[in-house]
């Protein structure tokens, strides 16, 4: 446009000889289509250069509205399709985690998750963040925990937990009730920072609460204070060790271990350990007997190498 306006004013001045500043208001108010008149009596070479250029401005100002148009249809469509693709992937999760908040905390619990095979949702309310979450490949929503309508597309009514890991105490206590009343049976996990908003977290319903600065504290003294033990735990980290794990398997009912002892299934699965169980009543032996039986419902703690504990979970089905 700026060519055109450029080349109609060096136009009028060749074939008109009007004045620079003359031929550039004829210029503009034949551009613009205002209709305010001609500076001055047009000879046919006039007319004819003002029809043609009228009709190149106009091919170009169509043209360059077109393009404006794409720009902005494509992206509005491109962005319709890209939300609509991530709800069909979370609408087809099941027993997954809905993780609250993906700042720090809440992008190492999604890592540890999807570390430990588990479906993970992530609902964030900054759409700052949504390049991060894209690169991160986990599917998710942009919007407040809060909004009861933010967490059914998450898919909360499917969820097997929920972990409200959000820097604010109070948003954290406000997910924890949206999620008890959305799906009472719902396992929630929460952060808290203080003491207060830890206690009023269990009131709130929360299974699990945890002080991030806490248990980073507690690990650091541990690792001065029991090295060995840390070390330990590193190793038996889920999918971290080389080879060995730390495992809760489930019994559920008619499974082929049931009735069996600790201390047959020890024997059958060399290299493997069960080192607590908590029974279907909720009661939890540490150091278990090895001549207590196996019931259905009872959740083994155990320890081992990765290859005895698949075959562990698999008798357990």
């Amino acid at each position: 446009m700026l060519g055109i306006t450029a080349g109609g004013t060096l136009g009028y001045v060749v074939v008109e000889g009007m004045r620079p500043l003359d031929a550039l208001y004829m210029t503009v108010i034949t551009l613009s289509t205002v209709g305010y008149g001609e500076v001055q009596p047009l000879s046919d070479a006039g007319r004819l250069f003002t029809i043609a250029l009228i009709v190149l401005a106009g091919g170009t100002a169509l043209y360059l509205m077109t393009q404006i148009a794409q720009i902005v249809l494509e992206t509005n469509l491109r962005a319709t399709l890209a939300r609509r693709t991530m709800q069909r992937t979370i609408d087809q999760l099941s027993d997954h985690v809905i993780v609250c908040g993906f700042g720090r905390f809440g992008r190492i619990v999604a890592d540890e998750l999807r570390r430990g095979r588990r479906a993970v949702a992530i609902v964030e309310p900054e759409a700052e963040r949504q390049p991060d979450l894209e690169r991160s490949g986990l599917p998710y929503v942009i919007g407040s925990a809060t909004d009861d309508a933010v967490l059914r597309q998450a898919g909360v009514e499917r969820a097997a937990a929920l972990v409200a890991a959000t820097g604010s105490d109070a948003t954290n206590v406000f997910i924890t009730l949206a999620a008890r009343e959305l799906k009472p049976g719902i396992g929630v996990h929460a952060r808290g920072e203080t003491d207060a908003a830890l206690r009023r977290l269990r009131a709130a319903g929360a299974d699990q609460v945890v002080s991030a600065y806490q248990m980073g504290g507690q690990r650091m003294a541990m690792s001065i204070l029991r090295p060995s033990v840390v070390d330990f735990l590193e190793i038996a980290r889920p999918l971290m060790g080389e080879g060995i794990d730390l495992e809760e398997v489930r019994i559920e009912g008619g499974a082929r271990v049931i009735g069996r002892t600790l201390r047959e299934i020890e024997g059958e699965l060399l290299r493997l350990r069960v080192v607590a169980v908590r029974t279907a009543a909720g009661e939890i032996l540490l150091a278990p007997d090895p001549s207590r039986a196996v019931d259905g419902g009872d959740q083994l703690v155990v320890v081992g190498e990765r290859s005895a504990l698949e075959r562990l979970a698999q008798g357990a089905a």
